[in-house]
């Protein structure tokens, strides 16, 4: 009877083989739940099946080339290209690239900044089983660069022209101008080479961590892991051939290939910035962005849109609000190692705002500390399973040993991933969101949430956002927008919802807070205003400088 329960509850995932025994959850992990709990664990913790339409990236774009190829695949500014030529470029380069002895699990630096041969850069690597790592040239320091090149084994390098003597010198690296390459005569005259078979467990990107912490990790995701995300629902968004997606992030931030691929899978338009970043999202019917960046976008001058995701950190309510008005809104949820978002939620005015359920093919469970299961509507960590899983971190197999562990619930070889999320099942079986374990402070002795001051703060009349931090030992600041807000006003209304030791001390308003380059809070920028009791010199950057 267990047996049946099992397979019907927790059916093997269609991204996985199962093994001759099956794939079932294992309640054994689950004794110490009571028999209702244990049912709510296995219903609430695992993603609907369903099966992505292809199982590689490339293998969906050339379905579009070639079924739509005089479709235009990409804008920016003045240029377009179509399916089928984006497609011929990213042959003719794949051949240069095996020419150049690249080899299938082999990565290419992709050091470059939007635009359309960023793109040709991108699929010609998925095409011939290889890599990229991208970064955002101007962006990422040298060093940084350097590290990677030596971590990655990169010999290739893919740059722009106008981007060559900003990088460093890479002595066992070429480096290609891409747009100079692209117009060459020689280029042009290259025959292209046969099939290139490519697997849905070869790597399609390294996407290195913003190393906050020290020296960026580079984080395997595969053509499986991004698959999932673009190919399924609701990830896809509802993209279909025609839509214009908006491409506004920084192409070194995970959440920059689900604009990419949600459009290049399914035959719509990916609309690349320039400058300014409105000139882009008012022509678009999508709109993928970090609550950050969706806060510097007037809804009044996007009618054209009709979905927009966030994801990468916690969404106001207010923002919510106002965008889903006009738009199907989404919020998702999830770290870089498990493949941009892993829970989603469709929100609606006057809802919920919670991070969903599971995506497709995906699981989460709530453990303690004892890597146990919670109760139902207990706080625990968020560990995550399931097909969004990436394959580790680059030469780097004891943090993987760390943050990756057998999945003892899923069993049969499969892996779950530590987020440092902290959540809750609500009654219904959706996620609520309490910060990263490190956002989970003592003040005097007491446990306080961050997240949980700034969402009141987040509760005051014409309150956008707010961020809290710890400052001190005994001491708590938070950062609103925009400028208007009464400092006394704000103290105040935290007071009359939260203990005293929950109250910040102090209360700092700004027009717009300083972002890092992948489009999220600064909270070391905010650290240092705080620090130098000035507000910032200059406007905050928001990655607009960039094209």
């Amino acid at each position: 009877m267990t047996v049946i329960l099992n397979s019907v509850l927790f059916p093997p995932s269609p991204s996985e083989q199962p093994s001759a025994h099956g794939s079932v959850f294992n309640l054994a992990p689950l004794s110490k739940l009571s028999p209702e709990d244990r049912r709510k664990f296995v219903k609430y913790g695992r993603g609907r099946l369903e099966k992505p339409a292809f199982s590689t990236l490339n293998q969906a774009f050339e379905y579009h080339a070639a079924r739509s190829p005089h479709a235009i695949a990409a804008m920016h500014g003045s240029r377009a290209i179509s399916y089928g030529e984006l497609n011929q470029e990213a042959e003719k380069l794949a051949t240069l690239l095996q020419k150049a002895g690249v080899k299938q699990g082999e990565s290419v630096g992709l050091f470059i900044t939007r635009s359309i041969p960023m793109l040709v850069g991108m699929l010609a690597c998925l095409k011939i089983g290889a890599n990229y790592v991208p970064q955002h040239a101007n962006v990422a320091p040298a060093k940084q660069l350097e590290h990677i090149v030596d971590v990655a084994r990169i010999r290739i390098i893919l740059t722009l022209s106008t981007h060559r003597k900003q990088l460093p010198t890479f002595n066992n690296s070429i480096v290609l101008e891409l747009d100079t390459l692209l117009k060459s005569f020689e280029f042009r005259a290259l025959d292209i080479a046969g099939k290139r078979p490519t697997k849905p467990s070869d790597v399609c990107f390294v996407l290195f961590t913003s190393g906050t912490t020290g020296k960026p990790n580079g984080v395997q995701v595969t053509h499986r892991n991004v698959c999932n995300v673009v190919l399924t629902s609701p990830g896809n968004l509802g993209v279909t051939p025609g839509m214009r997606v908006a491409q506004i992030l920084s192409i070194a931030f995970d959440m920059s290939a689900w604009e990419i691929y949600v459009a290049l899978c399914h035959g719509a338009t990916l609309l690349i910035r320039d400058s300014v970043i409105e000139h882009t999202t008012s022509n678009a019917n999508v709109i993928i962005a970090t609550p950050s960046i969706l806060g510097q976008i007037n809804p009044d001058n996007c009618e054209d849109v009709k979905v927009v995701a966030v994801a990468g950190e916690p969404c106001p309510r207010p923002l919510a609000e106002k965008w889903a008005i006009q738009c199907r809104f989404y919020n998702g949820c999830g770290p870089t190692e498990t493949t941009i978002i892993n829970t989603a939620k469709w929100f609606q005015t006057g809802g919920a705002l919670t991070i969903g359920k599971p995506t497709p093919n995906n699981t989460i469970y709530i453990l303690n500390d004892c890597y146990e299961p919670c109760d139902i509507g207990e706080i625990g960590e968020m560990w995550a399973g399931g097909a969004g899983v990436t394959k580790g971190y680059l030469a780097n197999a004891s943090l993987s040993q760390e943050r990756y562990r057998p999945d003892p619930f899923l069993g049969d070889g499969h892996i779950m991933f530590r987020t440092r999320d902290l959540g809750r099942w609500t009654e219904n079986g959706e996620l609520e969101h309490f910060g990263r374990t490190d956002d989970q402070v003592k003040i005097r002795g007491y446990r306080v949430e961050l997240d949980s001051v700034s969402a009141i703060l987040e509760t005051l009349d014409n309150c956008r956002l707010a961020i809290t931090m710890k400052v001190d030992a005994e001491k708590l600041v938070s950062f609103v927008v925009p400028a208007v807000i009464d400092e006394a006003t704000a103290i105040a209304h935290v007071a009359a919802s939260l203990p005293y030791y929950s109250v910040p001390a102090k209360v700092i308003a700004f027009d717009q807070l300083p972002l890092t380059p992948r489009g999220k809070i600064d909270k070391r920028k905010l650290l240092d205003i705080y620090k130098n009791h000035a507000s910032p010199s200059h406007e905050p950057d928001i990655g607009n400088s960039a094209s």
